[in-house]
């Protein structure tokens, strides 16, 4: 059976200056591709900036991004598109489409050739998608996951161009139940939506053989917190940090980067922690096992995820979870050996489920083996019958 060949399609993935954004994208892709069953061209955007001055933050880093590049074997445009900071919001699918028509059409020139678009965030992307799947005759796939359907559509004309979206495309992913029923809510048929869950590389997320050298190098002494994350007000870096207030023998380490560090790094001086509360910066993704392995705990105090890739990366380092009940988050938080979901998400519901989970901590083995049960296995598999059935019979010679 000849392999599938995507044009896999989105703003979220990693580039050089910015290699952990999206990374999700690409993990499930790279595992996808492992599969010997598909082909994949990625075309992944970033916004059109003119300096590259760190002063700039993230558009900065945007500027950064090579033209093309090679990341695991895989082939990586980024073109740039047009956006209009606060108030482009209706206008970015458009913007996106426009910009995208020329790089499509050379790739087609070229001599590549497409089965499908695989698109992966709904707003824009994936409306822009289903506009270049109609121009070039190509079905294509797209995968909600998280913001794009949790929040975006509460917005008028993106909730229509997403019911549009909805409408147009051959076939939904949702990675997780709960975004599977925004979908449905926002007229999807039932049987058009695929869940179709992130997994976790257990390989690469794995108990270090060296925890106790790694405490010692960290100058961990007594048990430990860590927090995983973009440091943005959504991820709700704040309120662990408030709930360390009310845990005292606690060590808190924050990975992660974004526009909140001074916030965040005020409130820790403001409260008198900086001898037990951490800002790390960003870490690159290999260097993550031995941060979770590090720590007794993880906490995720989120107030909207889709997935939460970093409850699993956490458990599969054998370090139990203390998440917020939001979105997903009970679909992966689901036995003792995984860790407990809280609420309400508040200092004082983190601090006090803390207390619980440590009042009958799991041991780390047993937090490993429940992990080991959400490997990408499953996920390939799914995505390998979902877009077999999508393509049917056409061939594109």
């Amino acid at each position: 059976m000849a392999p599938i060949r995507l044009l896999t399609f989105s703003t979220l993935f990693p580039h050089e200056a910015r290699p952990n954004h999206g990374i999700f994208v690409e993990n499930r892709l790279r595992h996808l591709l492992a599969s010997g069953e598909a082909t994949a061209t990625v075309l992944a955007p970033v916004p059109w900036f003119p300096s590259q001055s760190s002063r700039f933050g993230d558009w900065a880093l945007n500027a950064r991004a090579p033209v093309a590049e090679t990341r695991y074997g895989i082939a990586i445009l980024h073109p740039r598109y047009p956006v209009i900071p606060w108030v482009g919001m209706s206008a970015a699918p458009w913007l996106l489409y426009r910009s995208m028509v020329p790089h499509v059409a050379r790739l087609l020139a070229e001599g590549h050739r497409f089965d499908a678009i695989d698109a992966h965030y709904m707003y824009p992307d994936g409306v822009a998608a289903t506009w270049l799947g109609r121009r070039f005759g190509l079905p294509v796939v797209i995968t909600a996951r998280g913001t794009d359907v949790n929040l975006i559509p509460r917005y008028r004309v993106p909730r229509r161009l997403i019911q549009d979206a909805i409408r147009d495309a051959a076939a939904l992913v949702a990675v997780s139940a709960a975004l599977k029923a925004v979908l449905v809510e926002l007229g999807a048929p039932d049987d058009k939506v695929t869940v179709l869950r992130n997994g976790v590389d257990t390989e690469l997320f794995r108990p270090p053989g060296n925890r106790a050298a790694i405490r010692t190098g960290l100058g961990l002494t007594g048990p430990a917190l860590i927090s995983v994350g973009g440091l943005i007000e959504r991820k709700g870096h704040h309120r662990t940090i408030e709930a360390m207030r009310q845990l005292p023998e606690f060590t808190l380490l924050i990975a992660g980067e974004g526009p909140e560090h001074g916030r965040l790094s005020a409130l820790i001086a403001e409260r008198g922690m900086a001898d037990r509360v951490r800002l790390l910066g960003p870490r690159p993704h290999k260097d993550l096992p031995a941060l979770y392995g590090a720590a007794d705990a993880s906490v995720l105090a989120s107030s909207r995820e889709g997935w939460a890739n970093v409850l699993l990366e956490s458990m599969s380092c054998g370090t139990p979870v203390v998440a917020a009940n939001i979105w997903g988050n009970p679909e992966v938080v689901r036995a003792p050996a995984a860790g407990v979901i809280y609420e309400p998400n508040t200092p004082d519901g983190i601090a006090a489920c803390v207390r619980r989970l440590f009042a009958d901590l799991p041991r780390r083995e047993a937090t490993r083996a429940y992990a080991e049960s959400f490997s990408w296995d499953a996920t390939t598999a799914g995505q390998l019958a979902l877009f077999r059935r999508v393509i049917g019979g056409r061939v594109i010679p």
